[in-house]
């Protein structure tokens, strides 16, 4: 009768021996031996009615290590089913001697293996740790701004025909050349649109007055501030153009800019009209009336504050996650997992084995990530955290309705479930969105244990500290 029997060999790093006498493989050995006789097509013979010693002699050795094999994975399997173990991957065979199958002298065998446990761990309280909601104080400038940008982006496009101020927006062929303005053969050659405003100070003067199809020749460091001494247009130029403003060079090369078309954005007037154009009314009462500039200058206070507010959240979630890695004590069985990660080249021929410094390269990142799929794991469980299919097909139609501007197009249009019913069937795009909505409600579930004390900060200081931390973990 077949036997596992576990030596632990090292921090939750266990080793498994499956023992087998023959009476564990040799009855599924001999009925396999016939079920091929049955199938074997051999020259010379009735399909059916091969000698079963003749099968024995040109298939016996792999049929017979293959029945060995079936029934080991069996036992393993079994084990580790009946007994519970929590392992990392799947079991690691041991150096192991297959010479020792012999079809023609079944004996009793003993294969090893080993094997990674998963760790118990507690994790720390949230309701105890200092976490703090930011509120970013949302200023009249910051209404103004808003406003300001919704104004032009509503706005009419007026022709000019000519270059009056700094406000004139310009249609422009951006070609390489000379500083005579000698076409660079092969040189980059681009449209583009911008402001007169988005030229150095001093050089918008060379701009005033021209006509349609004049021209300016201009050193690109000469004619836009880079971002150390002002705007940093220059780095936008350079981008739009191809070119890399790491290279010392390129901001000094030369240009013919030639005007296509003169225009003056004209802003939108703050009124009724343009209230309901952004916010169209729900109905008589409905608290989505904007009628005055009063009632307008609040609805857009109300949405930076809900965004500002969304990122807080967001940076609550971060304080949780740190809490989490950083406070939640964790012991791993670092010599198999090391061995495990060797492994994982195996399966591609082409690949060349990882080498040990490699490996241990990869280990620290290796482990911080697993550490967070132990934690995720842990939060699912305990507070029965699932994602079922109608949420997945909600994610979808948001995303849509994203795509589409945000506008809310009806979520019950046919063309629409349509479009969720096909993402649905993409198995790549259920899993991804399936593991998203899963971090969500992770987050979500901590960020109900916390207990944040406000603090008023300015959005600069709000998304300083954002880069700082960006920065910090790149």
């Amino acid at each position: 009768m077949a036997t596992v029997i576990k030596e632990n060999i090292g921090l939750l790093h266990e080793k498994l021996i499956v023992k087998l006498e023959k009476t564990d493989y040799l009855p599924s050995f001999e009925k396999a031996l016939k079920e091929y006789s049955k199938k074997a097509n051999i020259p010379g013979f009735r399909k059916g009615m091969v000698p079963a010693g003749l099968i024995k002699k040109m298939y016996g050795s792999s049929l017979f290590t293959d029945e060995v094999l079936k029934t080991v994975d069996r036992e393993l399997v079994g084990y580790l089913q009946n007994d519970k173990l929590e392992i990392f991957a799947q079991p690691l065979p041991l150096e192991s001697d297959f010479k020792q199958l012999d079809v023609n002298n079944p004996a009793d065998y003993s294969f090893e293996f080993e094997v990674g446990m998963k760790p118990d761990f507690t994790l720390p309280d949230l309701a105890k740790v200092k976490t703090t909601r930011y509120v970013v104080t949302v200023t009249d400038e910051m209404i103004s701004n808003e406003i300001d940008r919704l104004q032009n982006r509503y706005g009419n496009m007026k022709d000019l025909d000519t270059v009056n101020s700094e406000d004139d927006v310009l249609n422009v062929i951006f070609t390489e050349a000379d500083e005579n303005g000698n076409e660079t053969e092969g040189g980059i050659k681009k449209d583009n649109s911008l402001l007169v405003k988005y030229f150095k100070e001093d050089f918008r003067s060379n701009l005033l007055g021209k006509v349609t199809n004049d021209y300016v020749i201009v050193q690109l460091d000469k004619a836009f501030d880079d971002s150390s001494t002002g705007s940093g247009e220059l780095d936008f130029i350079l981008s739009d153009l191809g070119l890399d403003k790491n290279e010392p060079t390129a901001s000094r090369k030369h240009f013919k800019i030639q005007i296509t078309k003169i225009g003056l954005l004209e802003k939108r007037d703050l009124n009724e009209e343009f209230f309901t154009q952004l916010y169209p009314s729900q109905g008589a009462g409905s608290n989505q009336e904007v009628k005055t500039e009063a009632d307008f200058r609040n609805k857009i206070k109300e949405e930076i504050q809900n965004h500002w507010n969304g990122q807080a959240t967001n940076q609550i979630h971060d304080q949780v996650f740190h809490q989490l890695v950083d406070h939640s004590e964790i012991k791993f069985p670092e010599g198999f997992l090391k061995k495990w990660i060797k492994t994982q080249n195996e399966t591609d021929k082409a690949a060349e084995p990882k080498t040990d410094e490699e490996v241990e390269k990869e280990f620290p990142t290796f482990i911080s990530q697993l550490k967070w799929t132990l934690i995720s794991d842990k939060i699912l469980q305990d507070n029965a955290i699932v994602v079922n299919p109608d949420e997945i097909r909600a994610f979808a139609k948001q995303q849509l309705f994203s795509y589409m501007g945000g506008a809310n197009l009806g979520e019950d249009q046919p063309w629409v479930t349509d479009y969720v019913e096909k993402m649905m069937k993409d198995r790549k795009y259920v899993e991804d969105a399936y593991n998203r909505i899963q971090t969500q409600k992770i987050f979500e579930w901590a960020a109900t244990q916390v207990k944040p004390a406000d603090k008023d900060i300015s959005a600069e200081e709000f998304t300083k500290m954002s880069e700082a931390h960006q920065h910090l973990h790149h």
